[in-house]
């Protein structure tokens, strides 16, 4: 199988160009990424079915608790006229969680491919964008490069662009160096099992070297960290950039 920039292995490859995409590849980032997005899909369904008003089950009682912390983070942190970005802000996080906990059970994050984030960067820079133009107009909006002085004109530009590349870079650069430093943890703890095992003598230590037992509990325990805690944080992170950037791009 080939391997492009990202790391992420190409699966499949159209035989024949297509007029606009040329030649169309499936890769380990689509891939998984469409089983997050069928995972997403399906744990909403299941949540939402024969919901009730009164004597409700658990699973109703936790999807009405995530509508609602979802609907008090937005409207918190961005006023009651964004109301409308809670299903926008909601798939975000999830997308972002379920993305970076796969790699739980042996997938290839979709998050560990600067693509992923990249894509999600460009919609929020689109929806900042047309913030600022609604507040202030086109005019306005270009007119905002030029302050406080025209010679600085560059620099704004400079540092409008690096917002969404900020976002996607800051999680990329997490999610992966958790994979990376997940994956280094695997293979010393393999090297140091074969060592340790291969001193045993004859066909008990030829055996046993072969076996990587130190790999299993060390690898779970720093797991907790850069699986669990780091890819919610990340989420989380991006989340809340999203709806700040956009509340202050609507008062600018």
């Amino acid at each position: 199988m080939d391997i492009d920039i990202s790391g992420a292995r190409i699966f499949f490859t159209f035989p024949f160009d297509f007029p606009i995409l040329g030649k169309l590849s499936i890769s380990e980032t689509m891939l998984v990424s469409w089983i997050v997005m069928a995972v997403i899909t399906l744990l909403c369904i299941f949540l939402t079915r024969d919901l009730k008003v009164e004597n409700i089950s658990k699973r109703q009682a936790l999807a009405e608790l995530i509508v609602e912390t979802a609907d008090h983070f937005v409207v918190g942190n961005m006023g009651e006229r964004f109301r409308y970005m809670i299903p926008f802000v909601a798939a975000l996080f999830a997308t972002s969680v379920v993305s970076n906990l796969i790699s739980l059970i042996g997938l290839r994050s979709p998050t560990a491919d600067l693509s992923t984030e990249a894509a999600w960067a460009v919609v929020v820079f689109i929806l900042i964008t047309s913030e600022k133009i609604k507040a202030g107009g086109i005019g306005g909006y270009l007119k905002g490069f030029t302050q406080p002085i025209p010679v600085l004109t560059p620099f704004n530009i400079l540092s409008e662009l690096a917002t969404p590349i900020s976002m996607a870079c800051r999680h990329f650069g997490n999610i992966l160096s958790g994979v990376v430093i997940d994956t280094l943890i695997y293979g010393a703890l393999a090297v140091a099992s074969s060592a340790l095992f291969g001193l045993l003598p004859g066909a008990l230590g030829n055996v046993l070297s072969k076996v990587p037992f130190l790999s299993v509990g060390l690898p779970a325990i720093t797991g907790v960290y850069f699986d669990w805690f780091s890819g919610c944080m990340q989420a989380f992170i991006f989340s809340m950039l999203t709806v700040m950037y956009i509340a202050n791009a609507a008062e600018s």
